[in-house]
């Protein structure tokens, strides 16, 4: 594992255990904590959202994928969110058998490019089909890195990923309900689940995923699948050194982040505010504007999957971090006013790194005095693997995170992950 993919998986490490946190006290976080605390029994095996309470290596993985999931600040990749799976279920397991870091690290590695191979069998999205990737390829690639992490057989292996493909699920039309980071929390369950299940003798059928009544064929229509043989041994030359992860600015859907940079650059640029403002034409994406559902949203988990409030809150509040996706906030009738100037235009080109997104969004702002500001094309979103984060700023975004747990040395916890690369075992989180 080379430097700048160490670095990467390292960033995914911080950055979910830091949302993570920042979950802890949401309500689908409480209601999952609640249905763990009511069947878990008395294992122990691993803590719950860093706190002295232990579950089930599933159960803990569970409640710390949905609370990382909660707030939609995670981070993104593969057309869905690579580390709010892998992570919660590699530190549970990793607890419990005393993994090192490395071996931590190898583990997300082998979860991420079982993800990437999936997606790229089947020409058509899977958003606008109604299928969620970080549910349905998430718990894939849990099973696949905690697998490896516990060091099956090739035999155990296969019959896991078979057994997972029949817990492969998730819909777009949960998007904006609780049960959207809920889809998180089941994929890191259930790979372990999976793997649990092959350890002990369960079998599936060995062409699980590329059948023709398999999985990948199965979510997919139209059929457009490619089931061949991988043309090159899956982990020869890894794509997450050239598709990576965005680490996340706005704790809202990904499919709003360019817009986001584009009205935020336009009010500070042009001092503007909600009062000189006539219209907002936004040009997206057609699989964004399919995420992007709640066009009048009342409640912060509704905002989090609307445009129009992507626009709104920058133009009045000049910001949008986890303080402004608040249901006071998005009530507020001046925000609730602007709604109703936004106008959407679609397009259907696709982003080649992130064929979610379409090739570049635009926003084009209206004055009252008729003057129109412009973003021009946004094809880059910042955080993305093209602009990352500096260290200083994960930190910055890790510590504010943190914040929703003071029970957590904050600034002695960031350390110790971005040391991942040399933990030794980890008893040293303890």
């Amino acid at each position: 594992m080379n430097e700048a993919v160490q670095s990467t998986v390292r960033s995914g490490f911080i950055d979910t255990v830091g949302v993570m946190l920042a979950g802890r006290q949401e309500p689908v976080t409480t209601i999952v904590r609640q249905f763990v605390a009511a069947r878990s029994g008395h294992l122990a095996q691993a803590r719950m959202l860093w706190e002295d309470n232990r579950a089930s290596t599933r159960d803990a993985a569970l409640v710390n994928a949905t609370a990382g999931h909660a707030l939609d600040y995670d981070d993104v990749g593969l057309m869905g969110h690579p580390s709010v799976v892998l992570v919660p279920a590699l530190l549970a397991e990793g607890e419990y058998r005393g993994a090192s870091g490395q071996q931590l690290m190898r583990a997300y590695v082998v979860g991420y490019e079982i993800w990437a191979e999936l997606i790229t069998r089947d020409q058509d999205r899977h958003h606008v089909k109604g299928w969620h990737p970080t549910a349905v390829f998430g718990v894939l690639a849990v099973t696949g890195a905690v697998a490896a992490l516990r060091g099956l057989d090739v035999q155990r292996s296969q019959n896991a990923m078979g057994i997972a493909a029949s817990m492969a699920s998730g819909i777009i039309a949960n998007f904006g309900s609780m049960t959207k980071p809920f889809h998180a929390g089941q994929a890191a369950a259930n790979g372990i689940d999976a793997v649990d299940l092959a350890e002990a003798g369960m079998t599936a059928s060995p062409d699980a995923l590329e059948h023709h009544a398999g999985l990948l064929v199965a979510i997919s229509p139209q059929g457009r699948v490619d089931s061949s043989p991988c043309q090159v041994p899956l982990g020869r030359e890894l794509r997450i050194a050239t598709m990576g992860l965005t680490i996340k600015k706005y704790p809202m859907c990904f499919a709003t982040h360019r817009i986001l940079d584009g009205v935020l650059d336009l009010v500070h640029r042009h001092d503007l505010s909600e009062k000189n403002v006539r219209a907002i034409h936004a040009t997206i994406g057609t699989t964004q504007a399919s995420m992007l559902r709640n066009h009048r949203p009342r409640t912060g988990l509704e905002a989090k999957f609307s445009l129009e409030f992507a626009v709104a809150a920058p133009l009045l509040l000049r910001k949008v971090g986890l303080t402004e996706l608040q249901d006071k906030v998005v009530l507020r009738p001046e925000i609730q006013a602007l709604f109703k100037k936004v106008h959407i235009t679609m397009v259907d080109t696709v982003c080649p790194s992130e064929p979610t997104l379409s090739l570049s969004d635009r926003v084009c702002i209206e004055t009252d005095t008729g003057i129109v500001l412009d973003s021009g094309e946004i094809f880059e979103t910042r955080g993305g693997i093209s602009s990352p984060l500096s260290t200083q700023e994960m930190r910055e975004k890790f510590l504010d995170c943190a914040s929703a747990a003071p029970y957590v040395d904050a600034n002695a916890l960031f350390d110790q992950l971005y040391g991942l690369p040399q933990l030794q075992t980890m008893a040293a989180f303890a």
